[in-house]
């Protein structure tokens, strides 16, 4: 990798405060992201520092080795004065449309069991018909009354206690795991990151962080979370499986995943297959 020695004027702070941030952040030293990247560690501390300036493959190569990700490598470029190299195209842009279409096949063949496709921040940007059923027939409200107030944001949704929180009868279970969930993902994308924000969102919701920190894991743990649904008689038993774009080199894919539900029980998937 070839790298441009530079002197006060031409180095770039900004890059190396960057660098270094990320490495704190995946905790991992000098010597290893060394040894996995190809470069001294001297070198390193250099680029670190500011005392050199790196090379576009050089911004690239480390920032893959710390899987940053492609919105912030594009910030790690400008801060090194090149211009950003993933772009962030609309899902109606032309060369998006196929995998449009994929994500809109993926959602109907789901029925009829719920599905939903989140952004970054666990907000749903798309959903299949059956999500929208089930949400109304749990909250009394039609489909186009609930999800048309504006963004509908899938964490905070089952959590608030004008949410879903009153009918989910493990709701403290549910709770910790999403926390614990959002924790990990704020941890891999940065303190600055929208998973970051959104912890700090509903961890000043009722009881979220009281929860979080007296959950108990003495008893056997299910193979999956599962989350319990009571309204009246009816009880529903759901888990999930998250899908994402396989090596996405655009950032609002990178950010793009698709939750599939599936029932947890006989009694779950009889209500589904009888459900309008």
């Amino acid at each position: 990798m070839k790298t441009n020695t530079a002197n006060g004027t031409d180095a770039s702070p900004g890059f190396g405060l960057m660098l270094r941030e990320w490495r704190r952040v995946r905790g991992t030293s000098q010597l290893d992201l060394s040894l996995t990247c190809g470069v001294s560690q001297r070198h390193l501390s250099f680029l670190e520092s500011g005392r050199s300036r790196p090379s576009r493959e050089t911004v690239l190569h480390l920032a893959a080795a710390l899987n940053v990700p492609l919105h912030q490598q594009n910030a790690m470029l400008l801060s090194a004065g090149f211009a950003p190299v993933y772009a962030e195209r609309a899902m109606d842009a032309p060369d998006m449309r196929p995998i449009d279409r994929a994500i809109d096949h993926l959602l109907q063949r789901q029925e009829p069991y719920p599905a939903l496709v989140m952004d970054e921040a666990h907000n749903i940007v798309r959903a299949n018909a059956r999500l929208g059923s089930l949400l109304g027939f749990l909250t009394g409200m039609t489909p186009e009354a609930l999800l048309g107030q504006g963004p509908v944001n899938a964490i905070e949704v089952v959590l608030r206690p004008d949410g879903l929180r009153p009918v989910v009868e493990n709701w403290s279970e549910v709770a910790a795991w999403s926390v614990r969930r959002l924790r990990a993902e704020a941890m891999a994308d940065g303190p600055a990151s929208k998973a970051a924000r959104l912890l700090d969102a509903v961890l000043k919701l009722p009881d979220v962080a009281a929860i979080d920190r007296t959950l108990h894991l003495e008893r056997h743990l299910p193979p999956t979370l599962v989350v319990k649904f009571v309204r009246g008689e009816t009880r529903l038993s759901l888990f999930s499986i998250i899908a994402t774009i396989g090596t996405p080199l655009d950032v609002s894919l990178q950010n793009l995943r698709l939750e599939l539900f599936f029932p947890a029980d006989e009694q779950t998937a009889e209500w589904f297959s009888r459900a309008d």
